[in-house]
């Protein structure tokens, strides 16, 4: 008996009678991806710039290799939550774990949209929240910033009401802008709606203002948070929603079962003991923010937005921001995120904030390109 093997690039059949199943909607929206580029120095998606320290990996280990792999872990992990409304000032009640903050912001926009509703969020940000809005049959209304990527609240609200908006989504730090809202501006979008306001604080470990301490008198109000940036866990996935426990428990229902593994779990309780760690870091990734901003400020043909973020934008007048992208990773191994497809975004690069050495090699390359561009 032989057993048929299929050539992996040999082509298929024709998909058209699958793909007739598959939403219109969904059909339309470009997928989520990011192309795999080598580069020296890795500044396109706002990682923390170095690894968690050895001691810490040593501990979670040690703990993971002590648990039972054999056995699911807590379908509730009651000590890690308890934790987690220490650190963030909530109640436990009120706090949901996912597989990165992307999976709870999909399941809150799960259980919030039906077909046709509409989703109101400030425009450039990040593109998952217009992909799951269509996914979900819903009606995404973009609005843009005002000048130098200031929020535009008035604006906001204004569409949220004008639209009927069952969801209004914002990040703050925004990304890719950096901008930021103050609290008293995310309540009043709260307060002078109707929508669920779901904001997304992926970046406020380093600059901003978190709306958490209100989360009690506004149960309309859902704060994300990730351990992807700051706590340098990009690599293991896990997000944070806190929520009134009412609407938490409902979000829950939308979740996968089991759906951060052990590893995770022990590995966020582990970093969580370690705070002034990580605002040590944090600490050094805002100045060298700062620093960095400083100094392209001073080259000419160069416009270097404010940020609150691990990352700033740039606006190239000298150069298109597509030929500065290739020479960044071409000439000097630099790769960053070429954002210029972007209404409002015309010629810009957001540059993440890496190691002071990467921060030195980033001031480097970009004076010398623009000092060429001035001879």
């Amino acid at each position: 008996m032989t057993t048929a093997v299929t050539d992996p690039a040999a082509p298929v059949v024709d998909a058209s009678d699958g793909l007739r199943l598959i939403k219109p909607a969904v059909r339309a929206q470009p997928a989520y991806t990011l192309a795999v580029q080598p580069a020296t120095r890795k500044l396109n998606q706002n990682e923390a710039p170095s690894d968690l320290e050895p001691e810490l990996k040593a501990e979670i280990l040690a703990r993971v290799a002590a648990a039972p792999w054999h056995r699911y872990p807590e379908f509730v992990p009651r000590a890690l939550a308890e934790a987690l409304a220490t650190h963030y000032g909530w109640v436990a009640d009120g706090i949901l774990v996912g597989n990165g903050s992307n999976e709870l912001i999909q399941a809150t926009l799960s259980v919030v949209l039906d077909r046709d509703d509409a989703v109101v969020a400030p425009a450039p940000t990040f593109s998952l929240y217009r992909l799951l809005t269509s996914v979900y049959g819903g009606r995404y209304h973009p609005v843009p910033f005002g000048p130098d990527f200031r929020f535009d609240v008035d604006r906001l609200i204004a569409t949220a009401n004008e639209v009927e908006a069952k969801a209004v989504v914002v990040n703050t730090p925004n990304n890719p802008t950096g901008s930021v809202l103050t609290a008293a501006e995310v309540l009043r979008i709260v307060e002078e709606t109707d929508a669920l306001v779901l904001c997304d604080e992926a970046y406020l470990e380093f600059g901003g203002e978190t709306v958490i301490p209100r989360l009690g008198d506004h149960p309309r109000l859902v704060v994300l948070r990730t351990f992807s940036k700051a706590m340098g866990m990009a690599g293991l996935r896990f997000g944070v929603a806190l929520a009134h426990p009412a609407i938490a428990r409902e979000i829950a229902k939308a979740k996968l079962p089991y759906n951060v593994n052990l590893v995770t779990l022990v590995a966020a309780e582990v970093v969580m003991g370690h705070a002034d760690t990580i605002a040590r870091r944090s600490a050094a990734v805002v100045a060298g923010r700062e620093r960095a901003i400083a100094a392209l400020r001073q080259l000419p043909g160069l416009t270097v937005y404010d940020s609150a973020a691990n990352f700033f934008v740039v606006r190239s007048h000298a150069m298109p921001a597509r030929t500065l992208f290739a020479r960044l990773l071409d000439e000097h191994g630099i790769l960053v995120r070429d954002v210029s497809s972007n209404a409002g975004l015309e010629e810009c690069l957001r540059i993440s904030v890496g190691t002071d050495d990467d921060v030195d090699a980033v001031i480097a390359a970009f004076t010398r390109l623009y000092g060429e561009t001035t001879r």
